[in-house]
């Protein structure tokens, strides 16, 4: 049988050219996709539980009373300096709280809970703090305590040679000291975005179908 040149020979298949691939991609490439919603519905819920928290929450409010060690006689300032440091960890002691409980009105376990102290490391300077969810409770923890306080370091004067002087007492502050619900949201988005980014970061990527052109060279093949 005579066969003519550019005639395809019996029983071969027609030779089929493939199409180009669609958006200028190579044949058989794989797109990865992200998926993106984790990163704004974290960012949200956090936004709400933050600022529902910090609406919400019962305000707390802050006051602060202020004590000096004074030296007495010939007792040197640095040893005023030292027993500062002292007094300020005795301020959560038992034996101050219960002498504080009477004046501040709440039990000696929930006052431990609400007190604060701190001594100055330059100065013979004790601050004490109190926190309440109202004004009054804050300033009336902080002053009983201080007193308390003082009046120990009036006992122990001939012992220690340095006495408690109440420097300042505390005043009803004007504001609440706990953070507001725009804060509070503020912060949560954050903690929200952050959480979300994490999650894009830890799932794997999804992998798109064979393009037609892809398909294509494969049939070539």
């Amino acid at each position: 049988m005579t066969e003519y040149p550019g005639r395809p020979r019996t029983g071969d298949r027609p030779f089929k050219k493939a199409s180009p691939p669609r958006g200028g991609r190579r044949p058989g490439s794989r797109r990865s996709r992200t998926l993106w919603w984790p990163l704004p519905l974290c960012a949200l819920c956090g936004l709400a539980a933050g600022w529902m928290y910090g609406s919400f929450k019962a305000p707390e409010y802050a006051a602060t009373s202020y004590l000096v060690a004074v030296p007495s006689g010939t007792t040197p300032p640095a040893t005023a300096l030292g027993f500062a440091q002292a007094y300020a960890r005795m301020a959560t002691s038992d034996s101050t709280l219960a002498q504080a409980q009477p004046k501040a009105g709440i039990a000696p376990v929930r006052l431990r809970a609400q007190v604060h102290s701190e001594a100055s490391p330059d100065s013979p300077v004790i601050a004490i703090t109190g926190t309440s969810p109202s004004a009054t409770g804050a300033a009336d923890i902080a002053n009983a305590v201080a007193n308390a306080l003082s009046q120990s370091s009036v006992r122990t004067t001939k012992n220690t040679g340095v006495q408690l002087l109440l420097l300042n007492e505390a005043v009803l502050p004007g504001e609440p000291s706990s953070p507001s619900g725009r804060l509070c949201g503020a912060v949560g988005l954050s903690a929200g975005a952050l959480v979300g980014g994490l999650c894009l970061l830890a799932a794997p990527p999804r992998r798109q179908r064979p393009t037609e052109g892809a398909e294509g060279s494969r049939r070539v093949a």
